[in-house]
């Protein structure tokens, strides 16, 4: 399958209250992830989303539908209603990476094999054991000091921090 993009480099912003995060993709990589980023990002899907996961020294994570619901015990759950099969590549996992998240199918199961169908996550430091089994498909290449404060600030038990950081995304093709 190939996908046609109206610009050899797309990209997106990911604004948030700190500042704005610049994304470049990986169509040759992971062409249905990155057409799956920006189809949601231009129907406004990740707009009013949180970045519901913060772990210092691993990762950021948003794209989660019900992370705008004031029911933190949701955040983490949701999605587009479908789900991606993955595209192993080997980009890898090193800071500044933004890959595609796995959440359960079903609130009691277990981790699926395939990729959630709208969370992903950024690396705030190398974490070369989730090559190949995630799929990455761009990189921050401008705002990673925007990334760093938003890792650091207060969270919960859950890793979910205290005051929501919403996002709005703007793709650029």
């Amino acid at each position: 399958m190939v996908i046609q993009f109206e610009k050899k480099n797309p990209r997106a912003t990911i604004i948030t209250k700190f500042g704005e995060i610049t994304i470049r993709f990986y169509p040759e990589e992971a062409p249905r992830h990155v057409e799956n980023f920006i189809n949601l990002a231009k129907l406004g899907f990740y707009n009013g989303t949180t970045f519901h996961r913060v772990v210092p020294g691993f990762i950021i994570q948003g794209g989660d539908p019900l992370s705008k619901e004031p029911d933190r015990k949701l955040h983490g759950t949701g999605g587009p209603g479908y789900w991606l099969n993955p595209e192993p590549n080997d980009r890898p996992h090193k800071r500044g990476a933004v890959s595609m998240a796995k959440v359960p199918r079903e609130s009691n199961s277990t981790r699926d094999f395939n990729d959630s169908g709208s969370q992903f996550f950024i690396c705030v430091a190398d974490a070369s054991g989730l090559d190949r089994r995630y799929t990455v498909f761009g990189e921050v290449f401008r705002g990673m000091d925007v990334v760093d404060k938003i890792v650091a600030v207060p969270r919960d038990e859950f890793d979910n921090p205290l005051e929501p950081i919403t996002m709005t995304v703007v793709v650029k093709e």
